[in-house]
């Protein structure tokens, strides 16, 4: 279960994505927010996850059963966890550009003080790093990191890479209400971005169900107040807070298919009817994975999501 989708992404058009975290949940944060849940295991150190031939096979057998429809416009390290945990990170983006496809990160960036994991993002061709804050108490409360952890190592990481990088490089902020949403912190948060002169700045709010069942989305008229601010600062800002569709990758296997994405994607409603269309098959599947409690049905702003459910 290491390659899914492609899935639509507001970002990077047809995303097919990459999990090189094994199995449940690895990550140096527990955001509120997070679309996967709370953290299984909290860690900081890097590790081996897969030997990264094995990762490399399981892309290009992905890629084989697509059709030309889906074929990805990037492959993208999206995981269940965050991706620069895998120490074999840049030995596996550069074995990806065999397949002539453009590689993303997507990291929530508390690792990059550290100069080898900068070296392995640099082999990227698109990288987005998290700045939800730069404010130390609001980022304790929003990204829950661990307490050796701290805020001004992990901006001041940020600065270096960016300064070093000389791909495409992002920022994305999560706009929370109650938690970054104040016109201080949000001008605050400008200010730092504008300094690393991103390609462009993404201000997002939650739109599938979170970690913590209280976390809600900013108003639409601070979210637009943030994007006024952004833009002032002289940054290129887009706003992420739409559905991407329903047009995600299939492979014929429906099991595979919504395990898969259901382990770093949560599949809404509608989408997940259009995938079972795509892969010749019925609810029947569904209620066959709800049952052995593989996935489980969520209700977020009056939706209904699968995800992946983990039970030990």
């Amino acid at each position: 279960m290491i390659a899914f989708g492609p899935v639509p992404s507001r970002r990077l058009g047809l995303s097919l994505g990459i999990n090189n975290i094994v199995s449940r949940k690895v990550c140096s944060y527990s955001c509120v927010y997070c679309q996967i849940g709370e953290t299984q295991s909290k860690s900081a150190l890097r590790t081996v996850f897969y030997e990264p031939g094995k990762l490399i096979e399981n892309v290009g057998n992905h890629l084989e059963k697509l059709d030309e429809r889906h074929q990805p416009d990037y492959l993208t390290f999206v995981a269940n966890g965050e991706p620069t945990l895998d120490i074999n990170l840049g030995e596996e983006i550069r074995l990806l550009k065999r397949f002539g496809i453009p590689v993303a990160v997507i990291t929530n960036s508390s690792l990059l003080h550290l100069p080898e994991v900068r070296d392995d993002l640099r082999e990227a061709d698109w990288v987005s790093v998290k700045v939800d804050t730069v404010n130390e108490l609001a980022w304790r409360k929003i990204n829950r990191p661990p307490v050796f952890l701290k805020l001004k190592e992990v901006l001041s990481g940020i600065r270096h890479f960016a300064n070093e990088y000389d791909g495409k490089l992002h920022t994305e902020t999560m706009l929370v209400q109650g938690f970054n949403d104040s016109e201080k912190q949000i001008r605050e948060t400008a200010q730092f971005i504008s300094g690393l002169n991103p390609a462009s700045a993404y201000l997002s709010i939650p739109t599938r169900p979170p970690a913590v069942k209280n976390v809600k989305p900013v108003s639409e008229e601070i979210l637009t107040a943030a994007w006024q601010i952004f833009s002032e600062s002289g940054i290129n800002t887009e706003l992420l807070a739409g559905f991407e569709g329903t047009d995600t990758g299939f492979t014929g296997n429906a099991f595979d298919d919504i395990l898969n994405i259901c382990a770093v994607h949560p599949l809404r409603q509608d989408t997940m009817q259009e995938l079972l269309k795509k892969d010749n098959t019925d609810m029947s599947v569904i209620e066959s994975l709800v049952f052995q409690r593989l996935i489980k049905k969520v209700k977020y702003e009056g939706m209904d999501y699968y995800l992946r459910s983990y039970h030990f």
